[in-house]
Order: structure tokens, then sequence, then C-alpha cells
């Protein structure tokens, strides 16, 4: 399943060039993820039953086309890696156009933290098959976790 996510950009989200603002691109990516948790149940109510949140390792965007004032854009969501245990994660995005151009990619590389412990942790089984059920980007890759010892 590839989940795709339209937003309406806002006069805010444009630089002095009258595109959009390089940081507006990370903010639509990071919505539409949690657009994506929150359609299969994991909200933020769920998240603090759990007692867990996502953090970020990485991100990186790469520019094609720009986005100009008043366009919208859509968002895909990939899955570009996950350890065995759902504890790391890596997210593609690929933002279009509203003429379906592809204008950015952005690859987020992250983790689950145990709120009460701060340290790294799996998300619950749940989870994990949610993540798996996305399309896998043609880069995808088992990410290996390093020996806590």
């Amino acid at each position: 399943m590839t989940p795709k996510f339209t937003f309406q950009t806002r006069w805010s989200d444009f630089d002095p060039n009258r595109h959009l603002r390089h940081t507006a691109y990370n903010d639509y990516a990071a919505e539409s993820r949690v657009r994506y948790l929150n359609e299969h149940g994991f909200t933020m109510k769920r998240f603090s039953k759990e007692n867990i949140g996502p953090i970020l390792f990485k991100e990186e965007t790469t520019f094609y086309r720009e986005v100009n004032m008043g366009e919208d854009i859509t968002i895909e969501l990939f899955l570009e890696g996950l350890s065995d245990n759902g504890e790391r994660f890596k997210f593609l995005h690929k933002i279009f156009r509203e003429d379906g151009v592809l204008a950015a990619e952005i690859i987020v590389l992250g983790a689950w933290l145990d709120l009460r412990i701060r340290k790294l942790t799996p998300p619950p089984a749940d989870m994990v098959t949610t993540f798996k059920a996305l399309t896998k980007s043609k880069n995808f890759e088992v990410i290996q976790i390093k020996s806590k010892t």
C-alpha cells in the first residue's frame, strides 16, 4: 500500500522567491507520517498509553522542481528501511506538484524512544505490522541494530 496525502499549501510556506521554502517540505513530510499513523490507530493517546515517541536521527531532502505559490502538493509515503523488531525505521517521501511532477524527495531515519527510561525501544507489534504494510522503496533495507553490549 502506498498512502497518498494531499495538502493545500499556505501563504506562510513560501519564501521571497515565491516558491515553497525548504523547511515547509519537511513539515509536510512529517504531517504525512502523522496522518498515516493516525489512520492506523496510532494517535497521540496511543503513544501516551505505550509511553513511546518517535525521534529522528537524520533527515535528507533532495529538491528537483519548484512548487509555486498557491500550488497543492501530494506526498506518497514509502518504507525505505526497518529493523527486524521495528525499533528503527526509514521512510521515503515523494512530493509531487499539482501537475504530477516530482518536486522533492525526503528520507528520514529514526527510531522509537521509551519515554520513561529515555532509551530506544521496539514499538508495539501492531505498529510494526502497519509499517510492513507500506510499499517498500526500491532501496529498501533491513536496518541492522548494533549489539548494545
